[in-house]
């Protein structure tokens, strides 16, 4: 069975186990709600189903298997490909209170034994282990000792020949099955078209699995394709706008992040690179460097992020097309995976085109035919003008009624002219150059440039020199760019990149083709941000000093900042401004372990701020019972404190109550004598009154207590 998005919700909610899955997310993770479809696959996977999980990266595959792990009796097993996935997941896990381990290469023998014999005694609730640790015979005959209840397939598309990441190592899963055939399986990726679905299930000797295929659609990236001209330039101007936020810029070969990353850091900006010709050591070291944020900016090849989770990327530039949509997509999903905001920009190239071309008629693989028309997708995203987003889900066979409206073809709708004369006068110009020139030169030409190259080879004597001088070099630049991309000409690499007639140049010189043009964006407009409000300006204070504490209690656990809290929690903290416990526990992402470890250490910062705003005159969500809180500490009485403030004494008691009953120590119990107490407690039993209420039990004590006295007795017996 396949359950998508639209069937998930006629989808039966029974619990196989008797408990509520809600229950474990809002324990351990802080979270009141599910994301789309997580629960029908938690379900699924505790009924004892077997499942295979198609969810976008940021979309939540993780929580599909870890709370399964909570509410079945033994173990999971996760199989997972990369060790700072492990890593990062276990980190995380055990901040949230879940007692996980990993084991792989880079660990003691003595590490590796105290961590077997945690999972043989059941002390932990997952094991994470990679596929070739997992094949060994000694882990083997380990397995077989475990309480095994699931096994966790994570990147299952590794599994699959038609898969864009395929992995020999992860086609011998299927011993799982022979070796443990009652223990369910769980198979989870973000990227795996129908066949590569199918191939994952068949490997790995899945028996009727239930398929989940959630929605592509990741509604808070924004889509945007840049011409692929002056590339530094841009990405300076664009990461100018999004200062102190983190990002990946993707590039295409080794050499080029690390020049990249030292043309940024030359700009003052801070970048670091990664690729796979680094050694482990400088690997690993880079990216932990980025995952705290000491680096902010990583210049990376796709052997960079897979598994990466750190939930606060703000951005995902490409600097070269990648060379599928798949790969494509799962490299901007390492945007915005905290729900927020996230830009992805690809600068679009044909000489990209061209290079993959030649890198896969060299390699002749043997599904060749399948990865050019993978490439010839890409192409076709980068070229259109239509929503982005509308092509890129129709890939996943997903369908996008109306124009996303966070693309830059729905912001900016293209305007196309007749552009049949301007082609025909440059290829009437590669021509009569006898189809030898570069791109610069034949600009040169078109614009009767007087330089030395055009000079010293007569090109200021052809027919067409100087027939395109209306038009800015750049603006050639781009027109020549579209009219690569379409067709009508087209580079030779291996004669120093000259300019020739493409497949339609003959069509568009004698047969009357007509050819239609998007005129080049104006990529130096300056973007107008809004004046913030107060409000906001508040919210953004209170983050930074939220985020200063979060980093120093990160360096005390040896963990990534996000991990103890990610921006949209510290976002919820900063707009909420929760002074107790209680309150804290109502931001999302705040769960039982996190509160019990960090909580008061963060209220502390918040209480802090909202008395200074209260000081100031200002008015802010949670102010009002912190002032009343300092008058009190301060001596003064609850009378001095009403009017010291305005307010009534009944309002001022109940401040004092809700900050007690939160966890602040007050000696409430001293503004009563005992005396006082019992002949009031005992007046409040025989008169019962109804929801609280004073005036009956005044009258009954015929006035001889005030009406403050019988609340705070009442506050106190309810405490």
């Amino acid at each position: 069975m396949i359950v998508t998005p639209t069937t998930v919700a006629n989808a039966g909610t029974g619990d196989p186990v008797g408990r509520d899955p809600h229950t474990f997310l809002k324990r351990y993770f802080g979270y009141d709600q599910f994301r789309p479809m997580q629960e029908a696959i938690i379900r699924s996977v505790v009924g004892g189903r077997d499942t295979v999980v198609l969810m976008p990266t940021g979309g939540g595959k993780s929580v599909c298997f870890q709370i399964p792990a909570l509410m079945l009796p033994g173990i999971t097993v996760v199989v997972s490909p990369l060790i700072a996935l492990m890593k990062d997941q276990v980190e995380g896990l055990t901040l949230n209170g879940i007692p996980a381990a990993f084991l792989n290469s880079t660990q003691s023998s003595r590490e590796q034994r105290k961590i077997e014999d945690d999972c043989i005694k059941g002390r932990l609730k997952l094991l994470y282990t990679s596929p070739e640790k997992l094949l060994s015979e000694s882990f083997y005959i380990f397995l077989k000792q475990l309480n095994i209840s699931l096994f966790a397939i994570d990147e299952a598309h590794c599994i699959s020949s038609w898969g864009h990441d395929f992995r020999p190592e992860y086609t011998q899963l299927n011993v799982l099955r022979q070796n443990f055939p009652e223990v369910p399986m769980v198979a989870l990726t973000a990227t795996a078209d129908k066949l590569t679905r199918q191939d994952i299930a068949s490997r790995l000797g899945m028996i009727d699995p239930e398929v989940f295929v959630a929605s592509f659609n990741r509604p808070n990236l924004s889509l945007q394709v840049l011409p692929g001209i002056n590339r530094l330039q841009q990405i300076v101007r664009l990461l100018q706008l999004k200062p102190d936020t983190s990002g990946i810029i993707y590039c295409l070969s080794r050499k080029s992040t690390e020049s990249l990353a030292a043309k940024l850091q030359e700009k003052g900006l801070m970048a670091g690179f990664y690729h796979a010709g680094m050694s482990n050591t400088e690997r690993s070291m880079v990216q932990e460097m980025f995952l705290k944020d000491d680096i902010r900016i990583m210049c990376a090849t796709i052997a960079f992020g897979m598994g990466i989770d750190k939930s606060n990327v703000r951005w995902v530039i490409h600097y070269n097309m990648p060379k599928n949509m798949e790969g494509f997509y799962q490299e901007i999903g390492r945007a915005g995976r905290d729900g927020s905001p996230a830009d992805t920009v690809l600068f679009y190239s044909f000489a990209d085109v061209a290079t993959y071309k030649e890198m896969l008629n060299d390699a002749k693989p043997a599904n060749l035919g399948v990865q050019l028309a993978k490439l010839e997708r890409i192409q076709q995203y980068a070229d259109a003008n239509t929503c982005r987003r509308r092509i890129l889900l129709s890939y996943f066979s997903e369908e996008l009624t109306d124009p996303c409206g966070n693309c830059d073809v729905c912001r900016n709708p293209r305007i196309t002219f007749d552009a049949t004369v301007l082609a025909q006068k440059a290829l009437s110009a590669i021509v009569r150059t006898g189809e030898r020139v570069p791109m610069n030169l034949l600009i040169d030409i078109l614009r009767g440039s007087r330089s030395q190259m055009v000079l010293q080879y007569g090109y200021d004597k052809v027919k067409t020199y100087g027939v395109g001088k209306d038009l800015k070099f750049e603006d050639w630049r781009n027109y020549l760019h579209q009219l690569i991309n379409v067709g009508v000409i087209e580079i030779a690499y291996d004669q120093h990149y000259a300019l020739k007639k493409g497949i339609l140049g003959d069509a568009v010189l004698f047969e009357g083709r007509k050819i239609e043009l998007v005129r080049p964006e104006d990529v130096t407009k300056p973007v107008v941000e809004k004046a913030r409000t107060r409000t906001q300006q508040t919210k953004d204070d209170l983050y930074a000093r939220l985020d200063v504490l979060r980093k120093a209690v990160a360096g005390e656990q040896n963990v990534p900042p996000y991990v103890i809290f990610t921006d949209t929690t510290l976002e919820d903290m900063a707009r909420q401004r929760p002074t107790t416990p209680d309150g804290l526990r109502n931001v999302s992402g705040v769960g039982e372990r996190k509160l019990q470890l960090f909580g008061r250490r963060f209220l502390d910062v918040i209480v802090e701020y909202v008395r200074g705003q209260a000081k100031d005159g200002g008015s802010t969500r949670g102010s009002t019972q912190v002032l009343t809180l300092e008058l009190f500490q301060r001596g003064l009485t609850i009378e001095a404190i009403a009017a010291e403030r305005n307010l009534t004494t009944i309002t001022v008691i109940g401040h004092l109550f809700a900050l007690k009953n939160a966890g602040y120590d007050l000696p409430l119990e001293d503004l009563v004598t005992p005396q006082e107490r019992a002949e009031i407690e005992q007046a409040i039993g025989l008169v019962k009154p109804e929801n609280n209420a004073l005036k009956p039990v005044y009258e009954h004590l015929g006035g001889r207590f005030s009406y403050d006295a019988i609340r705070i007795t009442m506050g106190l017996m309810e405490s």
